[in-house]
């Protein structure tokens, strides 16, 4: 079977709720700290001098945080690995090319697997650090502006903390900027680093296993809804050599006929480029839908496209949008220090649940994933 990102979606998905599940837990720790002697004339004055405890309960959480993290980034990375090698036994397996790697054993490639890890730990670690100085700082931020505000607009100190923590609730923990520049919340930018770590160690362990028989072609498949970074590679043939760039070859047929005289059988393929280039251009990105399965010469054919009337990749993007708002208010609910503050906070969410099935409705292409739309569960 071809390999794709989608093959380890599940396993980012699972390390994705721990970061989920540590930002719930700072938030209620922030909106705590915040409730904790509100009605006290000296609230201001305790709250700096608590803000010790605070900051070693924002810690506790941030360093169980990377030690279950890492724990489980390894484990999906194995298993990425090892799914994306079961792969292309199920795909060859069949055929006489593929019997000697069905006999193989299928331990995954340990220094792969290091690299991967290593990676995605470089990555990550700003996450940790930025963790406790962001909760700190909004909790500063909120004393100081509250302190200074509450006889302003005769806004109660409870009303003026619950505001400056739904903004922060509706932002989450920010700071976090990735190569291309883009700013992410923790919870999104660590599942957007699983999802593409995992999936780059499934398609490794696909591809290594081809390698290991010989097999230097592969073909991508085409996706509906793909977005403009993927769309030219569909259905393009890449080497999995170092060569870069268009260029034609002459390979071996697939299916040799028999005889000791039989001559060997060759045919031209064009090949778009190496898999390193595609990926270095965005193919396999987080989210990409496309895959990749052994070509062989004169046997594969290239995929027929697939049109998708009346529905966009812009049509896609629109659909995380709404689930990123879903989760957005479900934080502020979750933060929420009164009921109706958490009334106010439920209402938007049913807010944007009506414009999601509203999207959905408008789409047919388009299927409602509702546990994207959660908080404190996979993604």
């Amino acid at each position: 079977m071809p390999v794709s990102p989608a093959l380890a979606e599940d396993l980012a998905n699972e390390v994705g709720r721990l970061y989920e599940d540590a930002e719930g837990a700072l938030l209620e720790l922030l909106a705590k700290a915040l409730e904790a002697g509100i009605d006290s004339p000296r609230w201001a004055e305790l709250k700096l001098a608590a803000i010790g405890n605070l900051r070693t309960a924002v810690e506790t959480v941030a360093e169980a945080l990377q030690q279950d993290a890492d724990g489980k980034v390894r484990e999906a990375l194995v298993t990425a690995y090892n799914r994306g090698r079961q792969a292309a036994v199920a795909e060859l397996g069949a055929l006489d090319i593929g019997r000697e790697l069905v006999a193989r054993d299928t331990l995954p490639n340990a220094p792969a697997v290091d690299r991967l890890a290593a990676s995605l730990a470089a990555d990550t670690r700003p996450l940790y650090v930025r963790i406790s100085r962001a909760v700190l700082d909004a909790f500063r931020s909120i004393v100081g502006r509250v302190s200074g505000g509450v006889l302003l607009g005769g806004m109660t100190r409870r009303q003026a903390s619950q505001r400056a923590l739904d903004q922060f609730a509706q932002r989450g923990i920010t700071g976090f900027v990735d190569k291309a520049g883009r700013s992410w919340d923790m919870a999104s930018y660590a599942e957007m680093a699983v999802r593409s770590v995992t999936a780059r160690a499934a398609i490794e362990g696909h591809i290594d296993a081809l390698a290991e028989i010989r097999i230097g072609l592969v073909i991508v498949s085409d996706a509906p809804l793909e977005c403009p970074l993927c769309r030219q590679w569909e259905g393009e043939i890449l080497t999995l050599g170092a060569q870069s760039g268009p260029h034609t070859i002459r390979a071996e047929h697939a299916i040799q006929p028999s005889g000791l005289f039989a001559p060997t059988r060759t045919v031209a393929v064009h090949v778009a480029g190496s898999l390193v280039e595609a990926r270095a251009a965005g193919l396999f990105h987080p989210n990409c839908r496309h895959s990749l399965a052994a070509y062989l010469p004169g046997v594969t054919t290239r995929p027929p496209h697939h049109a998708t009337p009346g529905t966009t990749y812009e049509d896609t993007q629109r659909q995380r949008e709404i689930e990123r708002h879903i989760r957005r208010w479900k934080r502020v609910q979750a933060a929420a220090m009164d009921d109706g503050a958490r009334r106010k906070a439920g209402a938007k969410v049913r807010a944007w649940q009506a414009a999601m099935r509203e999207h959905v409705a408008a789409h047919e292409d388009l299927r409602r994933k509702p546990q994207r739309e959660q908080i404190n569960s996979a993604r």
